[in-house]
């Protein structure tokens, strides 16, 4: 665990990372970082998913986070995610961070930590800046060696 790590009393499940990580290995039949993401709302109840499709679609906001979260938007009709979940199986960047700060989402939770662009506790911590409008609950590194694994392989086949 990373010692940005918090850990919260409140509920949520390790097994909500079987559907991010399942959208993630789709993301490789087009060649985009295996990413996937699920909003599920404050009774359990997946709400919105999304995978990043960058390459596919040649969209630079085509992060899973951004695609989850516009889904559960769309299923609630607004933009508000008060009480609402992301699980994502990587940290969220800064552009992610800010859409969460913005729906109002009350909690991340998320595998792999992201050394490099991470924007919930590693390199930047946006989602708990005091600063902020709204601040998110961060807990990371859940499940953490299966989704930075998926990563790692993803990677090294590009540098080979």
């Amino acid at each position: 665990m990373s010692p940005h790590a918090e850990r919260s009393d409140s509920e949520w499940s390790p097994e909500w990372l079987d559907e991010p990580l399942r959208l993630a290995h789709e993301c490789l039949v087009h060649g985009d970082v295996p990413v996937g993401a699920v909003v599920v709302g404050p009774d359990g109840t997946p709400l919105g998913s999304g995978r990043n499709v960058r390459e596919r679609d040649h969209d630079p906001t085509g992060h899973a986070e951004i695609l989850a979260l516009r889904a559960a938007a769309a299923r609630l009709d607004t933009w508000r995610l008060d009480g609402c979940t992301l699980v994502v199986t990587l940290e969220p960047c800064a552009m992610c961070a800010g859409a969460l700060i913005q729906a109002r989402v009350h909690r991340v939770v998320f595998g792999a930590w992201d050394e490099k662009a991470g924007a919930c506790g590693s390199v930047w911590d946006l989602v708990r800046d005091r600063a902020a409008l709204h601040t998110v609950e961060v807990v990371g590194g859940v499940r953490e060696q299966e989704c930075a694994a998926l990563l790692t392989d993803f990677f090294a086949t590009r540098r080979d």
